[in-house]
């Protein structure tokens, strides 16, 4: 964050919803939506808008050579709004593990209130879930809680983990589920902390956790790759 504005990015291919976001969030403090884009990609490789500021008084200034244009390069966001499904095709597990790679959080705001999909975006790595019918108080408090380091929870993700009822899968919070998807993928515990935002302690915490919950289930992880093992079974890959 810049001082106390919080720097939102927003991929979503519905032109209109971007500039209602757009006016919505313009007169909200601290918070300045400065990159927008159909496509994740777009997203990353997109020059900031600049936050609004009153004119300055015009003065006379002598004549300069204009400054050399410098390419644009991904903006610095603290959080991601992400549409989850994209008319490019785009895996969305993959697209909430590529913003999370480059460092923002991400709250995926969509229509879509399906308990599978909502399960997999917070496996993958979103930080929250929203559907488009939520009023901008409660989309300006999510964006708030998840740039502090925490997670939005709508009334539709409650109702996916409580009726999360894979057999003999053990009921994970949403951090152990990341840590354990991260874990397991290859990385080393201080790299899949670093890529969720965490510290290495806070993150063998919740592994720990991931691994009692296992065993208690019934199915013991002793390894990394019996980690990768329960990540496939429980349908935790990645697309």
């Amino acid at each position: 964050m810049t001082g106390t504005t919080i720097t939102v990015g927003a991929v979503d291919d519905d032109r209109m919803l971007l500039d209602g976001l757009r006016l919505w969030l313009a007169d909200v403090p601290g918070i300045h939506l400065a990159a927008t884009a159909p496509t994740v990609g777009e997203l990353l490789t997109s020059a900031p808008v600049p936050a609004r500021t009153p004119a300055p008084a015009r003065t006379p200034a002598p004549a300069r050579t204009p400054a050399p244009a410098t390419p644009a390069g991904p903006p610095c966001l603290d959080v991601v709004l992400l549409d989850l499904l994209l008319r490019d095709g785009s895996s969305p597990s993959d697209n909430i593990r590529r913003l999370r790679a480059a460092g923002p959080r991400v709250l995926v705001i969509s229509t879509v209130a399906d308990r599978g999909r909502i399960v997999a975006a917070m496996a993958a790595g979103a930080d929250g879930y929203l559907t488009k019918d939520h009023d901008l108080p409660t989309l300006v408090t999510a964006l708030t809680d998840i740039a502090a380091g925490g997670t939005a929870h709508c009334p539709e993700l409650a109702f996916a983990w409580a009726h999360d009822d894979t057999p003999a899968r053990p009921a994970l919070s949403p951090k152990e589920r990341q840590v354990l998807v991260e874990y397991a993928s290859g990385l080393t515990l201080k790299a899949t902390a670093r890529r969720l935002g965490i510290s290495p302690h806070t993150a063998k915490y919740y592994l720990d956790r991931v691994k009692d919950k296992y065993q208690q289930a019934g199915r013991p992880t002793y390894t990394k790759t019996d980690l990768a093992c329960r990540v496939r079974e429980d349908g935790w890959a990645p697309d």
